[in-house]
């Protein structure tokens, strides 16, 4: 069922909406409006923009909370100031650390690129201090493609006034250092360039040779790295000494910013010459909640509480709150994957778990299989939560009931005695009935969009539609003379077909202008009269084709019986239970089998019966959902 909604308005001084939020919309269920947006109308009215100023001390929280061992966190809510101290003192104690961490990672990374450019002269035997000071010797280090070092080895070096000391290689490059006389360098530095030579600039920043540098260089690096973990665990440690409190204000400024950005919803009076400038707050809120809040409010003098009954007939529809009880509540999923109904629409909630969980016993009736869907579906909702297992559990309930109307347990028929009848026995009897059985929920989703276009006042869809009362008389008259001429029995009057045949047909097919007439409308006909003429008469023969497509699907019913029937007869088979003996590892796979492959599909294929034979008879689905403010 849909809970009965009403429109609530909430004036008072703005320097009190704080408190006002804190203290009603926290604890009332209140879907908030658009104060300006519905009180467009009304005069004098500005938005109510201020700048939150929750922002900062949410992000400084978020930084702080992460630093934290993993915890429970906390729903306490402190005073703001209290919350604001204790994030801005752990903060600025984190910003002092920081500092000293930052100079450590700076140190590291210097160490990192002296790594990096020592690496791959470690092999160089030499002081790189006194090579740096020579002074009538030029050094340079860097490193040359493998092919050009090739060339210079074979053809130019030996003509050079150089020496080329190589220190490392891979498969692109060698890295050395070249010696030549200060007199020659300029040359020799054009020669090298030449053979794509790179040159590497070392500081004068080591001491030794480069492995000795090297191995320093590392060792300092591990110092540093331990220096940083001992100050990350002092991070953590002095954070979780007050992670309890942390986490407190970490919820508090949360909740004061969301409470904050309230005011986006809200509308103010403008300000006049010494005049008190007020808030207006409007929003949704149930019946049962609006009676506790208005006399809560009445006892408030700061606060003016209205609620407008009325207003759920304006064109500004209320949301939808779904109320079903907890059994069938889980099968709200199916409906809001369909879509929500209409505020003044009727909540299908209650039809699709009556029908869903009995069509889903029809086609898949075993004792032994449904007891094992229940007690599944039941465990996996009340240990997760999960409403496809609510859905399970109370389906299988509905299969082992059938399973007893079929004598069917874990596919043995010779053990129960069918309740009913046997469906690989009564072929006929198991499809004509499940027909019949399509007929009838046709005829009650026809009656259905009655009662909801009753409710929605569209007159026209109540009378003339083809799931209206035309459909309903038509239907119903075809159906009942199919049932007459397949009994043997004498069809009605001429005139008795004529009048439920006949005058149906017409008020489907002036549907639109006889709806422009009940409306009151100027113009009845269409303008191009020959057209909508030729559009009727193929959107009658789509109806028609629909009623006998609609009813014939409705075989798959029976159909999954039989098919679940065979499926257990192929297993018992495999299994070898006519001798006598069967082999009871075949019986466990093929109803494992059997049931986790079938109950899939008939799931699958009872939900396509409710959306496309059932709900698009008579329900739209366009509702939107009720969503209250919420603190936390």
């Amino acid at each position: 069922m849909i809970e009965k909604m009403r429109f609530l308005s909430i004036t008072g001084p703005k320097d009190d909406f704080d408190r006002v939020v804190n203290k009603y919309l926290t604890k009332y269920e209140i879907h908030l409006e658009n104060a300006l947006a519905e009180l467009g109308t009304s005069y004098n009215l500005k938005p109510f923009i201020e700048n939150n100023p929750y922002k900062e001390l949410i992000s400084k929280s978020e930084d702080l909370i992460k630093k934290l061992d993993k915890g429970v966190s906390s729903k306490e809510l402190l005073s703001s100031n209290e919350a604001t101290e204790i994030i801005n003192s752990a903060y600025n104690m984190l910003a002092d650390f920081n500092s000293k961490k930052n100079e450590l990672k700076r140190q590291r990374q210097e160490c990192n690129d002296l790594l990096i450019q020592i690496e791959h002269f470690r092999q160089l035997d030499y002081d790189i201090h006194q090579i740096i000071n020579f002074k009538f010797i030029k050094y340079r280090f860097g490193k040359i493609p493998v092919d050009f070092y090739t060339r210079l080895s074979k053809y130019v070096y030996d003509n050079l006034n150089t020496v080329f000391y190589e220190c490392d290689r891979d498969k692109d490059y060698v890295w050395g250092i070249y010696f030549v006389p200060a007199g020659y360098a300029d040359k020799i530095d054009a020669i090298y360039a030449s053979l794509h030579f790179q040159r590497i600039k070392i500081p004068d920043a080591y001491n030794g040779t480069p492995e000795e540098s090297y191995q320093s260089i590392k060792a300092k690096m591990a110092a540093i790295n331990k220096e940083l973990e001992e100050l990350n665990l002092q991070i953590k440690q002095k954070l979780n000494e007050i992670s309890d409190k942390l986490y407190a204000a970490h919820h508090t400024v949360n909740v004061l910013s969301k409470n904050f950005d309230v005011r986006k919803m809200a509308a103010c009076t403008r300000q006049k010459e010494n005049g008190d400038v007020f808030y207006i707050l409007c929003g949704w809120i149930s019946q049962a909640d609006s009676e506790k809040m208005l006399a809560e409010a009445d006892e408030d003098p700061l606060v003016y509480c209205v609620c407008n009954d009325n207003y759920a007939e304006s064109d500004i529809k209320p949301p939808t709150k779904l109320k079903n009880p907890k059994l069938f509540k889980p099968f709200e999923m199916f409906i809001r994957m369909y879509g929500l109904p209409a505020y003044n629409e009727m909540d299908p909630t209650l039809f699709v778990a009556i029908t869903y969980s009995f069509i889903f016993g029809v086609m898949f009736g075993d004792v032994g299989q449904g007891l094992c869907l229940l007690i599944g579906g039941a465990l996996l909702y009340f240990t997760k939560k999960m409403n496809i297992a609510a859905i399970v559990a109370l389906a299988g309930v509905f299969s082992t009931i059938f399973g007893f109307m079929y004598g069917s347990i874990f596919g043995f028929e010779t053990i129960l005695k069918p309740i009913w009848l046997s469906p690989r026995e009564n072929v006929m009897t198991m499809l004509i009935t499940s027909v019949a059985f399509g007929v009838f929920l046709i005829l009650v989703a026809m009656i259905i969009n009655i009662i909801n276009s009753i409710k929605a006042r569209e007159w026209g869809k109540v009378f003339f539609d083809t799931n209206g009362v035309a459909g309903l008389v038509f239907y119903a008259a075809l159906i009942t003379s199919v049932a007459l001429i397949f009994t043997g029995r004498k069809l009605p009057g001429t005139i008795i077909l004529a009048i439920f045949f006949g005058i149906p047909l017409l008020l489907m097919f002036f549907k639109e202008p006889l709806t422009h007439w009940i409306e009151k409308k100027s113009r009845i006909f269409p303008e191009h009269k020959a057209m909508f003429i030729l559009e009727s008469f193929f959107e009658m023969f789509e109806v028609l084709l629909s009623y006998l497509t609609n009813t014939i699907s409705f075989l798959r019913v029976g159909a999954f019986a039989l098919s679940h029937a065979g499926m257990m007869a192929v297993v018992m088979l495999l299994a070898g239970a006519e001798h006598g003996s069967p082999n009871i590892i075949v019986l466990i796979l093929g109803n494992a089998f059997v049931c986790l492959l079938e109950g899939l599909i008939v799931g699958i294929q009872v939900l396509r019966l409710e959306y496309y034979e059932m709900f698009s008879r008579f329900y739209k689905g366009n509702g939107k959902e009720f969503k209250p403010y919420k603190c936390n």
